[in-house]
């Protein structure tokens, strides 16, 4: 048969049955205070003074908000990932190379082509005539008779505002007949520009669903 072992009860119960403290209770622990009742720490008085006098390359620079100086915004690089512009040395031995290339390969043709005459050298007039003549042929000039042209709008427009724009970068710096005849261009391009959308307008409205257009002939917009 198994012993059987004495045990102790002890009441740890605080109140009696009448609600009355216990004599021989256990003294009570002090509560923890809430989270909400506990104030933060305070800083040390010389965090935020410190922190201000900071030296060497963490500093912040004392400058008040709005200042100008070589840092602001309104002298910065529009571009700052563009790569740097050429050295003149660089640029010069690209330029011998280049006249170089072009000597040899004029020399080639010759040889190849005698009768051929050569390549006149790239004037202001050269240029604003070949830009014109690119609208002119995006708006379908120089189509073969019996065929409808083929006009490329949004081509025609960036041609016609690179002349606008070779127009403005060289205003003062042009002779008589240079201004003359970038004008020109660029008043016979827009009109012509003008001409052609209104054409198409036209077009558009006076063709009925399913049936073809009332001028087979007329232009057609390649984009």
């Amino acid at each position: 048969m198994a012993e059987i072992k004495e045990f102790v009860v002890n009441d740890r119960r605080k109140f009696t049955a009448e609600g009355d403290i216990r004599p021989d209770a256990p003294p009570s622990e002090p509560k923890a205070p809430r989270p909400e009742t506990l104030q933060p720490a305070a800083p040390p008085p010389d965090q935020y003074e410190s922190s201000a006098k900071l030296t060497g390359p963490q500093a912040v620079p004392d400058k008040p908000v709005g200042a100008t100086g070589p840092e602001s915004i309104s002298e910065a690089d529009p571009n700052p990932e563009a790569p740097p512009p050429p050295t003149a040395e660089q640029s010069e031995q690209a330029q011998r190379a280049y006249a170089a290339t072009i000597d040899r390969l004029d020399t080639a043709i010759r040889a190849s082509n005698p009768g051929m005459e050569p390549m006149p050298d790239m004037s202001f007039e050269r240029l604003v005539q070949s830009v014109y003549m690119q609208s002119i042929l995006q708006l379908g000039g120089g189509t073969e008779p019996g065929q409808a042209p083929q006009v490329d709008l949004l081509g025609a427009r960036q041609s016609i505002d690179m002349l606008s724009l070779i127009a403005e970068k060289t205003t003062g710096n042009l002779s008589a007949s240079e201004s003359s005849l970038i004008q020109s261009a660029l008043f016979e391009a827009r009109m012509g520009f003008l001409e052609v959308t209104q054409m198409l307008a036209r077009q558009a409205a006076t063709k009925q669903p399913g049936q073809p257009p009332t001028t087979p002939n007329g232009p057609s917009i390649v984009r």
